[in-house]
């Protein structure tokens, strides 16, 4: 069977919007081609040795969001992806999403499902987390911890700097109790959290995609019996209380959420938050701090900020 293969162009800001766009409009899965997720190879430590140095000759300057679409919905899906395009670039002045160009092409089922796979080798994360695709080896250290993943096209292979920042500040700042994983995507953070002791973990997803990938990732890990993956919108449905959260989401919901978490955290207990782009790292620094919250930490890293932030013992 043959797809429709649809190609954007945009910048590393206007990714997920961009891909978010083409799930609504029906696509069997996304792509996003992006150089500043593959290691710098003049940067020592970002696992330059796992990788083909083609990659990055061979990776578009601008950042590309490939989109898959059955031959009998192309028609249809040309004709509204050109309109919410042509949208976007009215409502951007700035050209914060790029050029926002359209190409069409198509692609072999059996090629869609595996050609991303070049772009994903084992790399660390954090001081002993290994994140390891399924299909790869790995001769591991007596204080690794392996997350076993297979992301599908479900975001979050930890490559991208807002899911390592997330993992590498629920390594410093978890230590016990519940845990809530607010867009689990791929499960990555959850697995994470469950190898580091987390023994109760809630990871809810909006997308039916990320929840099916979600729950394959924490199978192939041998962590069922600790985490639970559900689909969700944000905090609808949550019921519990937590000691402990986590949200790589993009910024805006995050300031919208930052408040009312709140009455789902117990005394004391942290929220870890990313996917906050440069431009708005203030917005949810007003969001954290107005709602009442104490900020541990903030770390960058590229176009990327995260939070480590904690509720009063007394709030």
């Amino acid at each position: 069977m043959e797809y429709t293969e649809l190609t954007v162009s945009t910048t590393t800001g206007g990714a997920d919007a961009v891909s978010a766009l083409l799930m609504r409009l029906g696509a069997t899965g996304t792509q996003i081609i992006d150089r500043n997720d593959l290691p710098d190879p003049d940067q020592p430590g970002r696992n330059w040795e796992l990788m083909d140095r083609a990659l990055l000759d061979e990776a578009p300057e601008d950042v590309r969001v490939k989109a898959w679409f059955s031959a009998e919905d192309a028609g249809r899906v040309l004709e509204a992806l050109r309109l919410e395009l042509e949208r976007m670039r009215a409502q951007d002045p700035g050209h914060a999403f790029g050029a926002l160009t359209l190409s069409v092409g198509s692609i072999r089922e059996e090629d869609w499902a595996n050609n991303w796979k070049q772009y994903f080798k084992p790399f660390r994360v954090g001081q002993r987390m290994v994140v390891k695709p399924t299909w790869e080896d790995w001769n591991a250290a007596p204080d690794d911890l392996i997350i076993e993943i297979d992301p599908g096209m479900a975001f979050g292979t930890g490559t991208h700097e807002t899911t390592a920042l997330c993992i590498e500040l629920i390594e410093k700042y978890y230590t016990a109790g519940r845990l809530l994983d607010i867009g689990t995507g791929s499960g990555i953070l959850a697995i994470a959290a469950a190898l580091l002791g987390a023994k109760d973990v809630y990871a809810i997803d909006i997308d039916e995609d990320a929840v099916r990938v979600a729950k394959e990732n924490v199978n192939q890990n041998s962590l069922s019996d600790r985490i639970v993956v559900e689909k969700g919108d944000l905090l609808k449905g949550v019921r519990e209380t937590y000691e402990f959260a986590v949200a790589n989401i993009l910024a805006p919901v995050i300031c919208m959420l930052a408040a009312p978490l709140l009455a789902y955290l117990a005394p004391g207990g942290t929220f870890v938050c990313s996917g906050i782009i440069r431009e708005m790292r203030d917005d949810v620094y007003a969001a954290l701090t107005k709602a009442g919250y104490e900020i541990l930490e903030e770390r960058s890293r590229g176009d990327w900020c995260a939070f480590a932030a904690r509720k009063p013992v007394n709030g």
